[in-house]
């Protein structure tokens, strides 16, 4: 029979073999069941019910699953850790660690683990917080997969066929879901933090692939149909240089791309569009032409300013004398430039020349000419 005086009778903790008095962190609380002695003094009913009371005392926990658990103690080398099994869990102190070095975590914080195995040699719980982490990370880009939902990750190399980007978790950006368009130089993208999409999610290859392509190219169907609707010819609008090539530049609009001419840039001549912008500008342009069933835009820059040519005459009379700096010399004559903006659209000293060439070489052909018809006519 049970001892029925409770002053002397043990607690259920005291009866289950878990001492009541012992500090969290001194050692491992070993599985110390109710012993056969027991038997003796009560009843078998009530020794088997304190045995299911030992066993459900626990948490049902078992390994690979990721639980919270509290820190009991922090040393220079370890983390003991509580996750209400039966005896507690030993974790690096490296795994605490942040960037500077220092430990995040202090007796009584609630962190996640990972139970790896339920006992080891010394009698405690196998735990990892790394490993918990990175399955946590690896839940919430399932999770961004399934949903569509945009992650951000920092590039932290350029590797074979595109980067390597950490968004918790190493993955692949190829080169050509970078942009829409191609990008020429990838290393310039180091360290730089990304918008992204998951597009493929392999999580027991550890394989994970981004596409910041797909993401821009929603986000332009958005912008395209609004520019869209309020484009007109004659607009002037605000764009970013995107593009540069030998004819021209490429603006963004917002979702569609309008071509600058060269010869639209500037009253004056321009050698190469780069002379006056660069990619990333941003720049007022006014749309010259727009055909709604190509999608195709034509855009002016110089348009913005009066034709410097519409008022030369009333701006430089016949008769009076100005100062001009010499730009080009030629065979036959000099060209004097009294501004920058009135100097002849597609005017060059190359063009200059051939004209003279050309003038030369017709003098030539009409001197042999008549030199060829006096000496007919003499004989």
């Amino acid at each position: 029979m049970a001892n029925e005086d409770s002053g002397n009778s043990p607690d259920l903790a005291t009866q289950a073999g878990r001492p009541t008095g012992q500090a969290h962190g001194t050692g491992p609380v070993r599985s110390i069941k109710p012993t056969a002695g027991y038997a003796e003094d009560m009843d078998p009913a009530e020794f088997a019910a304190l045995l299911d009371l030992y066993d459900t005392s626990f948490r049902n926990i078992s390994e690979g699953e990721v639980v919270k658990g509290t820190v009991l103690k922090v040393t220079a080398s370890e983390v003991v850790v509580d996750v209400g099994y039966k005896s507690e869990g030993i974790i690096q102190v490296s795994e605490f660690l942040d960037e500077n070095g220092q430990v995040t975590v202090q007796p009584g914080d609630t962190v996640d683990v990972l139970l790896e195995r339920t006992d080891d040699r010394d009698g405690y719980v196998v735990l990892s917080r790394e490993k918990a982490e990175k399955m946590k990370i690896w839940d919430e880009i399932e999770k961004a997969y399934t949903d569509r939902k945009v992650v951000i990750g920092r590039v932290i190399e350029r590797i074979k066929g595109g980067l390597a980007v950490d968004i918790g978790v190493r993955a692949f950006l190829p080169g050509s879901q970078v942009d829409v368009r191609p990008v020429r130089n990838l290393d310039a993208l180091k360290n730089q933090e990304l918008r992204m999409r998951v597009i493929k999610v392999n999580k027991k290859r550890g394989n994970i692939v981004l596409s910041r392509k797909v993401l821009l190219e929603e986000e332009n169907a958005e912008k395209k149909k609004f520019t869209l609707a309020t484009l007109a010819e004659g607009k002037v609008l605000r764009g970013v240089v995107k593009n540069i090539t030998d004819y021209g530049a490429f603006i963004d609009l917002g979702g569609i791309d309008g071509l600058l001419h060269i010869t639209d840039m500037s009253w004056g001549r321009v050698g190469h569009p780069s002379e006056i912008f660069k990619v990333n500008d941003e720049i007022d342009v006014v749309v010259l032409k727009y055909d709604p069933a190509t999608e195709r835009v034509s855009l002016g820059h110089k348009q913005l300013v009066p034709d410097p040519w519409s008022n030369v005459t009333d701006r430089y009379p016949i008769g009076a004398r100005m100062s001009g700096k010499v730009v080009s010399l030629t065979a036959t004559r000099w060209t004097p430039r009294f501004s920058a903006s009135i100097r002849r659209p597609g005017a060059s000293r190359s063009a200059s020349s051939r004209s003279s060439r050309t003038r030369g070489t017709t003098s030539r052909r009409s001197t042999r000419s008549a030199r060829a018809s006096s000496a007919r006519c003499a004989t």
